[in-house]
């Protein structure tokens, strides 16, 4: 996916209505505490408020039991659990090393066409640096880092990436950026860049580690 995609399914996913995708509106409601912690989810209240029907009701709470977002309690209910704030430090500490492992595994297996995105989506993020662009360079942020996730060709470490990024994505927002804030981040992907110009995993390794633990330090000043 070209960096010109990411941001136009970016902007798609928030022009859907709440019932083109039940399951992707109730984790992003929960996530960003629209339906905070301990709110029973009923089916005839979901049903109500997002016009929808009972089948794809009981498939999304599924889906939602199953990521750890609600809890189902018998004779009781559903109900929000959400992500707690050692939830999101525990994400962290796992996506760390499963990014480290993800640009080792796509430097090996990338391919052509996807190299030709990543240096496409790594000119976008020089060019919204020197725009000084922060909320661009957070989606091409994103997009870079999906593009690392897809060459890696593992599906399970593809789902499992997205889906760390996704939660921090909402859980962790950051309302201030330093002053220096876009060229670090900048930097931090030149090197990992470099490393795939290089075909060299152990650099990428190590600029992925850099990146992830400055990115750390960003979050939990």
């Amino acid at each position: 996916m070209s960096v010109i995609q990411y941001l136009e399914d970016d902007q798609n996913r928030k022009a859907q209505p709440l019932s083109s995708d039940l399951f992707s509106e109730l984790q992003e409601d929960i996530l960003t505490g629209k339906l905070k912690d301990g709110s029973k989810l009923t089916e005839s209240r979901i049903c109500s408020q997002y016009g929808v029907s009972r089948t794809p009701v009981r498939e999304a709470l599924r889906q939602l039991e199953a990521d750890g977002l609600i809890e189902t309690i018998p004779n009781r209910g559903a109900f929000v659990t959400g992500l707690s704030p050692q939830d999101i430090r525990d994400i962290n500490v796992m996506q760390k090393s499963a990014e480290i492992q993800a640009v080792q595994w796509a430097i090996q297996r990338i391919t052509k066409e996807e190299m030709e995105e990543l240096n496409e989506t790594f000119e976008f993020m020089e060019f919204y640096t020197m725009k000084n662009d922060i909320p661009k360079m957070l989606n091409i942020n994103m997009a870079f880092h999906q593009i690392i996730y897809h060459a890696t060709h593992s599906r399970m470490l593809i789902q499992q990436l997205s889906t760390y990024q996704l939660y921090l994505q909402y859980c962790d927002p950051s309302n201030y950026y330093a002053p220096n804030y876009l060229s670090d981040v900048l930097g931090e992907h030149r090197s990992i860049y470099g490393a795939f110009l290089k075909h060299d995993p152990e650099e990428g390794a190590e600029a992925m580690e850099r990146h992830m633990r400055n990115s750390e330090r960003r979050k939990f000043k």
